[in-house]
């Protein structure tokens, strides 16, 4: 799976939100500034090269869908992320999160909960 620029997950994460559509309605939704409509429509072509959106012909328009789950990208991105930053250790990710105190003792119970209810 080819990472995403910043530029493009933006753009995914409105159509992920929407489920599909066109380039103005995703336009509208993006935080200000927004691109220029070419620069999205360009953008959502990438993505579409890429694998991550599907399009159809509506019309005289393109119709764009997701081609994969918003989970199957975090995923991925969450792998590699964990591999590049934190040697491969999930435990290293949480030690960093529990040093910095982003998370509390409270949901980090949870989290030992949840796992211990998977097994």
């Amino acid at each position: 799976m080819t990472k995403l620029t910043l530029q493009e997950e933006e753009a995914m994460q409105v159509i992920w939100q929407t489920g599909g559509g066109v380039i103005k309605d995703f336009l509208e939704l993006l935080k200000k500034p927004r691109p220029p409509y070419t620069t999205l429509a360009s953008t959502v072509k990438n993505l579409e090269k890429k694998g991550y959106v599907k399009a159809r012909k509506a019309g005289n328009t393109n119709w764009y869908e997701p081609a994969l789950p918003e989970s199957e990208y975090k995923r991925s991105f969450m792998s590699g992320f964990v591999e590049d930053y934190f040697k491969n250790s999930y435990k290293e990710l949480v030690t960093f999160f529990a040093k910095d105190q982003k998370i509390s003792p409270e949901e980090l119970k949870e989290i030992i909960h949840m796992i211990e209810k998977k097994k």
